[in-house]
């Protein structure tokens, strides 16, 4: 069972943050666990295709790529993001079907590890290396409180599909 916590084991706010997007990764792990193969890839709204448990996490671990290595580094976009277009915008959510749950589980988590050593790494008020669609460049706070925000949304929907696919809920 994933353990979390969203108390900080410091008050400043670099840990309150880091805590709070690991409590919210850590909630997102924790309502995959025990879902059958097949619930997993199951897409049970029905005007929502892509909204799989697979496709969630799988868009989890990409979007922090996004922010983190496009936004923030400037690097380029790799993987499925790559290959993103307006009339395929998310296929990391399409693709995800075909890769076992577990595997796009330890993708995210490996991924944040790295991402972890990336944020202790830098200043909070270092500046992303791309501006954000008005121009502005966003710092690593921004960042982070983002992927907060994103995350943390996201959980209601892992939390919506998994009751649909197999009834669990409370996680």
């Amino acid at each position: 069972m994933t353990r979390r916590t969203d108390t900080p084991p410091a008050w400043d706010e670099r840990t309150q943050l880091t805590t709070f997007l690991d409590y919210a990764r850590d909630t997102a792990r924790a309502k995959c666990e025990g879902v059958s193969p097949e619930d997993a890839r199951r897409a049970p709204l029905p005007d929502s295709p892509l909204m799989t448990l697979c496709g969630l996490i799988s868009h989890l671990r990409w979007v922090e790529h996004h922010w983190f290595e496009v936004m923030f580094l400037g690097e380029d976009p790799a993987g499925p993001l790559a290959e993103a277009t307006d009339d395929d915008p998310d296929p990391e959510m399409r693709t995800a079907v075909d890769i076992p749950l577990p595997q796009l589980l330890a993708d995210y988590e490996s991924q944040s590890a790295r991402y972890r050593r990336l944020v202790s790494d830098h200043d909070l008020d270092t500046t992303a290396k791309r501006p954000i669609s008005n121009g502005d460049h966003v710092d690593l706070r921004w960042v982070l409180l983002h992927l907060i925000e994103e995350t943390s949304r996201h959980n209601g929907h892992l939390d919506v599909v998994r009751e649909l696919v197999d009834g669990r809920t409370g996680v």
